[in-house]
């Protein structure tokens, strides 16, 4: 009998659709302080990776984006990799958007297109899912 995996479960809402992109990893905090004086915070971000691992994805399919670490989300102008997110996902290339604090993604709803949130049961990530 072969075990079940996490994204098998009745109810979930990631698909093979999904899993045909890529999964992202967007890892942020607001300022430089946060980055030194939060390492356990940036720690389990970055472990998100494997966390989208275990959602299904290959990890040579899961992309991380840390350009932001220690950056405001006051404005996406000087935010190089918030920039990159929301290229790929216009694109149509991503499936998934792992990060902590996801509200916090973007503070202007103009830098921001409401996606549908993919989580699994018993879950403590968010995830976002497009397509």
């Amino acid at each position: 009998m072969s075990a079940v995996m996490p994204w098998e479960h009745s109810g979930s809402k990631i698909s093979a659709r999904h899993r045909e992109r890529l999964a992202v990893v967007y890892v942020r905090q607001s300022t430089r302080q946060q980055v030194i004086g939060h390492q356990e915070s940036t720690r389990l971000q970055y472990a998100l990776v494997d966390r989208a691992v275990g959602l299904g994805w290959e990890a040579g399919r899961v992309l991380l984006i840390d350009d932001d670490l220690g950056k405001s989300a006051s404005s996406a102008v000087d935010r190089s990799g918030f920039q990159r997110l929301v290229t790929e996902i216009s694109l149509g290339h991503v499936g998934l958007v792992l990060g902590t604090e996801m509200s916090r993604l973007a503070r202007s709803g103009k830098d921001w297109r409401t996606p549908t949130v993919c989580t699994t049961p018993r879950s403590t990530t968010t995830g976002y899912c497009w397509g």
